[in-house]
């Protein structure tokens, strides 16, 4: 009796991350506030702008995409996976990949979307290379390639993990008859 309740309690518990992804939802907004000053600042100075530096605001503003598709990732996966499921099952907006993303899955995202994202600082440190200090432009490719080198190792290890998951299949089993 006492072991059940415990386990509820502890089950229970996993109601105490509810918070960080209403804060996540939170962070989202503050990155569409980011979003529209960027774009309030493009619009009306976008035919005074030199072709590289409106090149460099997009790359802003897809950088700011990015970081909110990921956070939308995080808040969705990370609350059905930890938290309860979404009941949204019917609706005709539900995202595809909403419920079918396990936390090794949810890895495997983040990692691509911080490449991502680090690529394209990196692509406007290269468009502004007059402005960027070699030591700079040296750490944000070794920040760059850290991401990339983890992001394909975490892949490794997803891959290895799924191969040792999976029963083996009657071909793969030693024939009996044969010793």
């Amino acid at each position: 009796m006492i072991e059940r309740r415990f386990e509820k309690v502890i089950f229970a518990s996993r109601w105490l991350l509810a918070p960080f992804y209403l804060g996540l939802v939170v962070s989202l907004m503050l990155l569409l506030v980011k979003f529209t000053q960027e774009i309030l600042h493009i619009v009306p100075n976008v035919l005074v702008m030199s072709e590289k530096d409106v090149l460099l605001a997009v790359l802003t503003l897809i950088d700011l995409s990015f970081a909110g598709n990921l956070l939308v990732m995080v808040i969705f996966a990370g609350y059905e996976n930890f938290v309860s499921k979404i009941d949204v099952a019917n609706h005709e907006d539900r995202p595809d990949w909403m419920g079918k993303v396990d936390f090794g899955g949810l890895k495997l995202k983040l990692i691509a979307s911080i490449v991502a994202i680090s690529g394209i600082h990196l692509l406007k440190a290269f468009m502004n290379l007059s402005q960027t200090s070699r030591d700079e432009l040296m750490w944000l490719v070794i920040i760059h390639m850290t991401f990339v080198v983890s992001g394909v190792l975490l892949a490794c290890m997803d891959r290895l993990e799924g191969h040792h998951a999976r029963p083996a299949k009657p071909a793969d089993k030693p024939d009996a008859g044969h010793h």
